[in-house]
């Protein structure tokens, strides 16, 4: 019977997540796999800062599974907590948290529950724009057979993805782009040198992204301004930001940015965080025609107020921070913890470690 007996037995897992435990079915597999493990359920919505949570659930955790931070005062009445799983793939709105900032507890986020949907919203919305389909629209809105578009139709083999950040979800862009007939240069904060160093350690759903890291031409790297101009210079026709929201890559794309895109009449997708992005200077670069056009799911400030001038302006596609929609998110962040319980138990490395020196 020794057997059954893990190293989580006396633990207590606290589900802090954004949805209903639909059944028990997931509770009770993971109690019988982990005998003496016990298992609370709160569902806190994405409600931010969240509602007050319930303190008798909080009392005696050790394991958090979380989407929102709890209160300073909530965290205090987790002292043994030593492991968090985060169920999103940033950890931007933590990094305030006496958790967070307590070197002993070890987090991981739920990077590779993304890519597949954020890609193919990547995708989608660019192949919806370099087609015209928006436009197209009107035309059947207003009964009219519309006839060949003197606006541009642009298809994708032979141009250049430029991604900004390649993790997880800037690996399936890539394979995206990479199917699409494009060539795909790659930037990262860290030199990537070697085959190993271009080797992806997350979670990677099967079948999906780049986990040799063999799929761009060329890679870019480094912390400055400089650097990541450089990289903006390569003549890349559409610009992917899919890198983590952290003090360095505030304001990563500014007026003197957009100039440079300016020479390609870069496309710009934004699937990370609308502070990545300089507002004022995004509205001229589009007013202006500097840059092609641009596709948003995270725009600064956010939620967008309504009326805001960049709902209107030319060449813009907004969507309300949807694109990591997909009926299987909480199926792969599940899997994710999982993966973790087991590596806690085993006393193995755990998989999405944060840095806490760069937040991601």
């Amino acid at each position: 019977m020794g057997s059954l007996t893990t190293n989580l037995s006396k633990d207590i897992l606290l589900m802090l997540v954004p949805w209903e435990e639909k059944d028990d079915k997931w509770r009770t597999r993971i109690q019988a796999k982990y005998p003496g493990l016990e298992i609370r359920w709160v569902n806190t919505g994405w409600k931010f800062p969240a509602d007050p949570l319930p303190e008798a659930e909080l009392h005696g955790a050790t394991l958090l599974c979380a989407g929102l931070p709890p209160s300073p005062e909530e965290a205090k009445l987790l002292p043994n907590v030593r492991f968090v799983q985060l169920v999103s793939a940033g950890a931007d709105r933590w990094l305030g948290s006496a958790l967070y900032q307590n070197p002993d507890i070890t987090f991981c986020t739920s990077n590779g529950t993304h890519p597949p949907q954020i890609a193919e919203w990547v995708i989608g919305t660019w192949l919806m724009m370099s087609h015209r389909f928006l436009d197209y629209a009107e035309e059947q809105k207003k009964g009219k057979w519309g006839g060949p578009t003197s606006l541009g139709v642009q298809d994708s083999p032979g141009l250049r993805m430029g991604i900004l950040g390649y993790g997880a979800i800037g690996r399936q862009c890539a394979r995206l782009g990479q199917a699409l007939g494009m060539e795909v240069y790659a930037y990262t904060r860290n030199e990537k040198s070697t085959p190993e160093s271009r080797k992806d350690d997350s979670y990677c759903v099967p079948g999906t992204g780049d986990p040799d890291g063999l799929i761009p031409a060329k890679w870019f790297h480094g912390p400055t301004k400089e650097d990541v101009n450089n990289f903006l210079a390569q003549d890349i026709d559409l610009l992917v930001l899919a890198l983590p929201l952290t003090e360095a890559s505030k304001g990563i794309l500014g007026s003197e940015q957009f100039e440079i895109l300016s020479k390609k009449k870069t496309f710009v997708s934004n699937i990370a965080r609308g502070q990545h992005i300089d507002t004022d200077a995004l509205l001229d670069a589009l007013q202006s025609g500097k840059i092609r056009g641009a596709a948003l799911d995270v725009t600064d400030p956010e939620p967008l107020p309504d009326g805001h001038p960049l709902f209107t302006a030319p060449n813009v596609f907004i969507t309300p921070h949807v694109s990591w929609q997909t009926p299987h998110y909480v199926t792969r962040a599940l899997a994710i913890l999982e993966i973790n319980l087991d590596a806690l138990k085993d006393g193995k490395p755990l998989i999405n470690v944060i840095n806490k020196e760069h937040h991601y």
